[in-house]
C-alpha cells in the first residue's frame, strides 16, 4: 500500500489522525442517516409531492438499492485513483444532489436525485474505512479507531428517525436534505487540508459487466415487488421483471468466475459461515427496513403522531440499538459470534412476534417495550455479522468479506421497504383507517417475525462447529 505525504504536515500526526477519524465518522454518520431520517418524512413527502405508496418505498429503495449494487464498484475505485479523490467526489456528490433533492418539485424527481445521492453515499462508507486503514498504521489505535468509526454507523441508523422526525416537525420535510449539505462541505474542506492520498498496490480489477449484471439483478427484482400490487404480480411487466431479474443471476454465476478478479466472486460463497453471514444480514435487515417502514406510516397515518412524536416513539428502538450495538462487540469477543447471532436474532423474533399482536392496541406502553426488544435484536447482529463473514474467509480476503457483508446489509433493507410496502399497497384504502390498516399490519408484522426467524435458523446452522470445523 502506498500513501502520499501527509497534507499538513505541521499538524501533530495525533491531532491529524483524530481529524481524519472525524471526518470519516460525520461522513458515514451522514450517511446512514440518511437511510433511516428519510423513513419518518415519508408521509409528508406523499403530502408535499403528491406521491402514492409505491413513490414513498422508492424515495427509500432508490437509495438503498444503488447503495447495494455500488459500495463494492466504489472501493475498487478507491483503490485505483486514490482514496482521498474518490471521498471527496462522493462528498461532493453527496452534498450537491441533496440539495437537489430538498428542492425536488415531485417524487420522480426526488426519486432520481436519491440515486445520485446513493452514487455519492457509496463513495463514503467503504473508502473512509480504507482511509482510516491507512492512517493509523500502529494495529493498536487501528481497531480502536475502527471501533468508533463502526460505532458512528449504528448511531447514524439508530438516531436517524429522531432527527427525521425533529427537522420534519420544525421545518419540513426538506431539511432532512438540507442538513447534509454543511456537514458534507466542512468533512469536504477538511478532507483537502488533513487527508493522505493512498491507493492499493494491487487494486482489484474493474468488472463493468458483472456490476451491471448486479444492478440487473436487484433492480428488476425490487422493482417487480414494489410494482406488482399497481401493475398487478401475472402482468407481462411484473412477469418480464422476475423473469430478467433471474437470467441476470444465471448469467451472473456462469460468468463471474471465467473473470480474473469479478466483482462477486461466486467461490466465496463455499464458506458456510461466510454465506450464513451474508444471509442472516439480508434477512436481519430487510425486517428492519420493513420494521421502519411499516411503522413511519402507522405512526402517523393510522395514530395520527406527528413526525416528532412518531421519532419520538421510536427511540426506545434507537437508544436500545445504541446500547446493544457496542456490547455485541463484546459478547462476540467473550463468548463468540454464534452467541451473539443466536441472543439477537430471539430478541429480535420475540419482539416482532409480541408487536404482531399487540401494535395496534390503545395503550403505548407494549409497542414502546416492542419497539427496545427489536432494536436490541438488530443492535446485537450488527457486529457477530462482519465478524462471522471476515473469519469465513482466508485472512487476504476480510476486505471483500466486510464488503459484501456491508452490500447484504443494503439489499435487505431495499427487499424489505419492497415488501412490506406491496403488502400494505395489496389492500386498497389501508391508510384511510386503522381498520383497514389492520390486515395488511398483520400480514406485515408475521412477516418481520418470520424474516427474524429465519435469521435464527440460518445463524445457528451456519455457525455450528461441524459447519465451522468443515470450513476450515
Amino acid at each position: 500500500m502506498s500513501i502520499s505525504a501527509p497534507v499538513a504536515p505541521n499538524v501533530p500526526r495525533t491531532i491529524r489522525q483524530a481529524t481524519v477519524l472525524a471526518v470519516c465518522c460525520a461522513a458515514v454518520v451522514m450517511a446512514n442517516v440518511d437511510t433511516t431520517a428519510v423513513n419518518v418524512a415519508l408521509p409528508a413527502i406523499s403530502r408535499g409531492l403528491g406521491g402514492s405508496l409505491a413513490g414513498a418505498q422508492w424515495v427509500v429503495a432508490a437509495y438503498t438499492l444503488t447503495l447495494a449494487c455500488l459500495l463494492t464498484f466504489s472501493g475498487s475505485l478507491a483503490d485505483r485513483i486514490g482514496r482521498r479523490t474518490v471521498f471527496q467526489l462522493g462528498l461532493a456528490i453527496f452534498a450537491v444532489s441533496s440539495l437537489a433533492c430538498s428542492l425536488a418539485s415531485s417524487v420522480g424527481w426526488l426519486i432520481a436525485f436519491r440515486v445520485i445521492q446513493a452514487v455519492g453515499g457509496s463513495m463514503l462508507t467503504p473508502v473512509a474505512m480504507a482511509i482510516i486503514s491507512s492512517v493509523f498504521a500502529d494495529p493498536a489505535r487501528r481497531v480502536r479507531a475502527i471501533g468508533v468509526w463502526s460505532g458512528s454507523i449504528g448511531i447514524g441508523m439508530a438516531g436517524g428517525p429522531v432527527v427525521g422526525g425533529f427537522l420534519v416537525d420544525a421545518i419540513g420535510w426538506e431539511a432532512v436534505f438540507w442538513i447534509n449539505v454543511p456537514i458534507a462541505v466542512v468533512a469536504l474542506a477538511l478532507t483537502f487540508f488533513v487527508v493522505p492520498q493512498s491507493k492499493s498496490d494491487r487494486p482489484r480489477a474493474l468488472d463493468p459487466v458483472g456490476q451491471l449484471l448486479v444492478i440487473g439483478l436487484l433492480g428488476l427484482l425490487v422493482f417487480a415487488i414494489i410494482e406488482g400490487p399497481h401493475r398487478g404480480w401475472l402482468s407481462a411487466v411484473t412477469v418480464g421483471c422476475f423473469a430478467g431479474s433471474a437470467a441476470c443471476l444465471a448469467a451472473l454465476l456462469r460468468y463471474a468466475p471465467r473473470h480474473p478478479q469479478p466483482l462477486i466472486d461466486p467461490r466465496v460463497f463455499r464458506s458456510a459461515s461466510f454465506t450464513g453471514a451474508f444471509v442472516i444480514a439480508i434477512l436481519a435487515f430487510a425486517a428492519m427496513g420493513g420494521f421502519l417502514f411499516l411503522n413511519t406510516f402507522y405512526l402517523q397515518e393510522i395514530r395520527h403522531d406527528s413526525p416528532l412524536t412518531a421519532g419520538l416513539a421510536l427511540l426506545p428502538m434507537a437508544a436500545a440499538m445504541f446500547v446493544f450495538g457496542p456490547m455485541s462487540g463484546r459478547l462476540v469477543a467473550n463468548r463468540g459470534a454464534r452467541s451473539a447471532l443466536t441472543a439477537g436474532a430471539v430478541l429480535a423474533t420475540a419482539a416482532a412476534a409480541i408487536l404482531t399482536v399487540t401494535f395496534d392496541g390503545s395503550g403505548k406502553l407494549l409497542l414502546l417495550i416492542g419497539y427496545a426488544l427489536f432494536g436490541a435484536g438488530i443492535g446485537l447482529l450488527y457486529t457477530p455479522i462482519t465478524a462471522t463473514a471476515v473469519a469465513g474467509l482466508p485472512s487476504a480476503q476480510a476486505g471483500v468479506a466486510a464488503s459484501l457483508a456491508t452490500t447484504s446489509r443494503q439489499i435487505g433493507q431495499s427487499l424489505g421497504v419492497a415488501v412490506i410496502g406491496s403488502l400494505i399497497a395489496s389492500h386498497p384504502g389501508a391508510l384511510t383507517a386503522a381498520a383497514a390498516f389492520r390486515p395488511p399490519a398483520h400480514l406485515g408484522w408475521l412477516t418481520i417475525t418470520a424474516l427474524c426467524a429465519a435469521a435464527l435458523v440460518v445463524a445457528r446452522i451456519s455457525t455450528a462447529p461441524k459447519m465451522v470445523r468443515a470450513h476450515v
